[in-house]
């Protein structure tokens, strides 16, 4: 559907229409338009946003993991200096708890202060509000609550009770046990992953306040509409009565939106008629803002001697809260990757008493990825197999249990160029046989792959007196320069140089748009921005060529161009290489290279893409030797829930590493893009684990890969 507006014509205009035919920009290298102000500081993020009057929150969350407050000690943490209000369950204002938004319902905890119960450790008790944030956060900590303690249990492993099925997460297609019964080799192993956890460099913040009759809100978010539009309905506003803008957002991958902190802030400028703001500490973030879920998970391959694959079997397991269903969809991964005569996929939740877990870049994808792409691997070593020939070997014609033919699909041509690159036909395949000194190096491959989608969105484009172009879109960049592709976007739609371009995100007033994340960001905000553009080309003077004052304005959403994109399978791929190292005295192991090969579509700004692979395979090697949440059983809290003792890979960490890609464009959308922001993780947990069994003769299925696991294997293989 697209429709046009038109400015107020005036009398006279002060520049023209025509434009000559520029380079295309797409496809250039270009450093982000925000880059300077960034660097220089002169960007303000959520929690720098100067505002007179303002007054700072701080959350007060519960030490017990179940139970209900008893007593909140307000009295005495009022007389304290500068303490301007001790929001609680007692005197908190109503919100809904029946609200749907558009992706569905917001996370539980944002009901805060509704009632007395505390279902988790860390669950939002009381908001202390006071004139400066030393203030707010020595009162907070004075706050004495009272709790009458009930038993927990967050117990999470393969064989407790409560696992369920949740509802169109199975997948089933010919008999698995008989084609497994049939095959010549069988791989049927068993692998985890633990609690992981976001870390963005910004921790959540938002201000919020009412002016001019409407709730603003400056925040750090991965959609404002979103936001927009659940906060709305939390508190029973016209949508239009809220205002919502996030300018700058330092990281997000999946934890930004709708959290108690939000609902919270608005709450205190409700009540004190005065902006509030409220910033989460590193603890805070750990303990409100989700996480990944660990996974138990079975992988079962069926094999005949030349590697065709009769079986496919893949059964996860993640936890859940008690309050809202979450899947961590990891048995999805292999749906779509590998032809087999039988599958059977099937994800399944235990709810436990701890926060829910939420989206975290590539959900089910990394995760599933280390369980399938390790079982290929241990399955071309019992073939004898080279492990790229083994995934060629069951490359599917059409989706292996949809039936739909593939947009466009070139896993094997990353895995042949990646493997001429990283230099894979000179590998010796037998383990631990190359050695450095003390160390044991090796080397491993995986598949890596996602989808690519787009949501419809809304854009506008309006073509300025002063011959540039304004366009409005309620975007969201959240650190992967989302604002300087979509000026390139347009640039090339309108014709014109990216300097007569100026991109405006991040503001709700601007319509609907997706959010920042699936990997669709940019993909679907191109699209509208696009469609936009080319309409108002249609719409331009063509004679006079003048532009009113007020400009010429033309908006368009994608919805019916986007509904075509459902006839096909449409996925980014990739193949990930790693070399590593292995002490087996001490069970350290280093990354010394690693290298990504990816087809993610058309390319549209190389340096900040390139950024985005490698931020990715970054995060891979920190999923495969670091990251791990670890949860006291006895308090139901985190232990080490900051950055000291949840490890994430530094600098010292991260070895030559590499991205490329190869052209893929989708042949069925204006843009081509297939999405870079996730695939850059999915795979290298996989690539490296494998390449430690290379090199020390002993598979690591249970992630981090630490040095105690190490040591342990390698005790075991001594034995």
């Amino acid at each position: 559907m697209t429709t046009a507006t038109t400015a107020t014509t005036a009398t006279t205009a002060t520049t023209t229409a025509s434009t000559a035919a520029q380079p295309h920009a797409v496809g250039v290298a270009h450093t982000r338009i925000e880059a300077r102000d960034k660097v220089t500081g002169a960007a303000r993020y959520a929690g720098e946003i100067p505002f007179t009057e303002l007054a700072h929150g701080w959350l007060v969350l519960s030490t017990v993991a179940r139970g209900s407050v008893r007593s909140i000690g307000e009295d005495a943490v009022r007389a304290l200096p500068g303490v301007l209000s001790v929001l609680h369950h007692g005197n908190a204002p109503r919100v809904k708890d029946d609200v749907i938004g558009a992706l569905g319902r917001p996370d539980p905890i944002v009901e805060v202060f509704q009632h007395d119960r505390v279902p988790h450790a860390g669950w939002p008790v009381a908001l202390v509000v006071a004139e400066t944030s030393e203030q707010a956060r020595e009162a907070a900590e004075a706050l004495v609550v009272e709790y009458d303690e009930e038993p927990h249990d967050i117990a999470f492993h393969a064989d407790r009770p409560g696992i369920y099925t949740p509802q169109d997460m199975e997948a089933t297609k010919g008999d698995l046990d008989t084609q497994l019964a049939a095959s010549d080799v069988v791989v049927d192993a068993a692998y985890t992953t633990p609690e992981q956890h976001h870390t963005a460099m910004e921790p959540h913040a938002v201000t919020a306040r009412w002016h001019d009759g409407r709730l603003q809100v400056f925040d750090s978010n991965q959609g404002s509409k979103w936001i927009a539009d659940d906060l709305a309905g939390l508190f029973s506003l016209d949508p239009a009565a809220v205002h919502v803008r996030s300018e700058h957002v330092g990281g997000a991958f999946g934890s930004k939106g709708l959290r108690a902190h939000h609902v919270a802030a608005v709450m205190a400028a409700t009540e004190l008629h005065r902006p509030v703001r409220v910033v989460l500490t590193r603890r805070q973030v750990f303990a409100t803002t989700g996480y990944r879920s660990p996974t138990v998970q079975r992988v079962r391959l069926g094999a005949d001697p030349d590697g065709r694959l009769r079986a496919f079997g893949h059964e996860n397991l993640n936890l859940t809260s008690n309050l809202r269903e979450f899947v961590e969809g990891s048995a999805a991964f292999g749906r779509t990757m590998y032809d087999a005569d039988a599958h059977h996929t099937v994800n399944r939740v235990v709810p436990v008493d701890v926060a829910t877990p939420t989206w975290m870049r590539a959900p089910g994808e990394a995760p599933g990825s280390f369980a399938v792409e390790s079982a290929l691997d241990e399955l071309a070593e019992r073939l004898g197999m080279d492990p790229i020939a083994l995934r060629a070997r069951n490359e599917p014609a059409v989706g292996p249990m949809s039936g739909l033919p593939f947009s466009s699909r070139r896993l094997i041509g990353c895995f042949e160029d990646g493997a001429s690159r990283f230099g894979w036909a000179d590998r010796d395949p037998r383990p631990r046989m190359r050695r450095d000194g003390r160390w044991l190096l090796g080397t491993g491959t995986a598949a890596s792959t996602f989808p690519a989608g787009a949501v419809p969105s809304t854009a506008s484009v309006t073509a300025e007196p002063d011959g540039t172009f304004t366009v409005r879109i309620t975007a969201a960049d959240v650190g992967t320069g989302a604002r300087t592709a979509l000026t390139l976007i347009a640039a090339d739609a309108l014709d014109v140089t990216p300097e007569r371009v100026r991109v405006r995100i991040a503001d709700s007033d601007f319509g609907p748009a997706w959010v920042a994340g699936g990997s669709m960001g940019t993909r679907s905000w191109g699209w509208a921005v696009i469609a936009a553009a080319r309409d108002l080309r249609e719409r331009l003077p063509l004679t006079s060529g003048e532009i009113p004052d007020g400009g010429i304005t033309a908006r368009t959403d994608t919805a019916e161009l986007i509904a075509a994109l459902a006839k096909k399978e449409r996925y980014a791929y990739g193949a990930q290489f790693a070399e590593v190292a292995v002490d087996v005295a001490t069970g350290e192991v280093r990354v010394r290279r690693m290298l990504g090969v990816f087809a993610a579509g058309r390319i549209i700004n190389p340096l900040t893409a390139r950024s985005q692979f490698v931020g990715g395979m970054t995060w891979g090697i920190s999923m495969a030797l670091h990251e791990e949440a670890v949860r006291d059983e006895a308090s139901g809290g985190h232990v080490g829930a900051d950055l000291a003792g949840y490890h994430v890979a530094a600098h010292a960490d991260v070895p030559d590493i590499q991205a490329e890609w190869i052209d893929d464009p989708d042949p069925d959308d204006p843009v081509g893009i297939k999405g870079v922001g996730e695939i850059g993780i999915v795979g290298t947990a996989a690539a490296i684990a494998n390449a430690v069994w290379h090199a020390t003769g002993v598979r690591q299925r249970d992630l981090p890969i630490r040095p105690d696991r190490v040591l342990l294997a390698e005790a075991r293989r001594d034995a």
